[in-house]
């Protein structure tokens, strides 16, 4: 999903993904497994600060439907370690187990080689408990374009994206969950096989549901900044931080991942 693969393409046509290291959606490998190891902190109750520690096991594969469309589907099964302060937890003791894990399907049609547009759906299984997940059923609707910068410099593109969170049953007393969210997804590649991206992922959010711990309005804006390494043609590097920069509904304090993306 990186690089020179998409200037190799024939116009009309999906580019050749045989060096996609797994960054841009628009143009995915055929499959692509990717580790992440993610450490957030956030407002709790009664003035505490959880955190919480993610390995995170994502699959990715690619069904081409015509040499323009094709089907994305996508797993993710993360693993928790979490220290929320609440009346099963008083004392604020790390929690370890399975989070929510969820599957997406989206579909992707590329105009041309610069010119993608996509859209999907998400959903979200309770697969955690009450305490380490939501307790809630979740769909997830994406929809997003792609466009090619390859005159600024190879394997730039821009990639906003929007998604909407919303639950729809589980646990009655869980927290419900409606909210908006915006990437506007910019990755500039750099010599050597670097590449920096700005705002990679959702984290821009508008809060529609029940409020969190902390919140004071709708709004919350981050800094988010990914920078990684293609160690060769099948596996990239990164690490992602992001710090708020408003924060009025305090979706985290601070967050950093460490992904590293094999594609075959």
């Amino acid at each position: 999903m990186l690089h020179a693969s998409f200037a190799k393409a024939q116009t009309g046509s999906v580019p050749n993904q045989a060096e996609n290291t797994g960054q841009d959606a628009f143009r995915p490998p055929a499959n692509l497994f990717q580790l992440l190891y993610g450490y957030q902190t956030a407002p709790g109750s009664g003035g505490s600060t959880v955190t919480t520690d993610r390995l995170n096991f994502r699959f990715d594969h690619r069904i081409d439907l015509s040499p323009q469309s094709l089907l994305v589907l996508r797993t993710d099964l993360p693993l928790l370690a979490k220290n929320p302060m609440n009346s099963s937890n008083p004392s604020g003791d790390y929690l370890y187990g399975i989070g929510d894990a969820d599957a997406q399907a989206t579909y992707v049609y590329n105009f041309n080689q610069r010119w993608a547009g996509g859209a999907g759906l998400r959903l979200i299984a309770p697969t955690g408990d009450d305490v380490i997940g939501s307790g809630k059923w979740q769909f997830m609707p994406v929809a997003g374009f792609r466009y090619g910068l390859p005159d600024f410099a190879s394997g730039s593109f821009l990639e906003p994206f929007a998604r909407y969170d919303v639950s729809f049953a589980g646990n009655p007393g869980a927290r419900n969950i409606s909210n908006l969210q915006f990437a506007p997804y910019l990755n500039i590649g750099l010599p050597d096989n670097w590449f920096i991206a700005f705002f990679p992922n959702s984290d821009i959010r508008i809060n529609f549901g029940d409020p969190i711990n902390g919140q004071t309005g709708r709004l919350f804006l981050p800094l988010d900044v990914r920078i990684g390494h293609d160690l060769t043609n099948h596996i990239a590097l990164s690490l992602e931080v992001g710090v708020p920069i408003i924060s009025a509904y305090p979706v985290y304090k601070f967050k950093a991942q460490v992904r590293l993306n094999a594609t075959f």
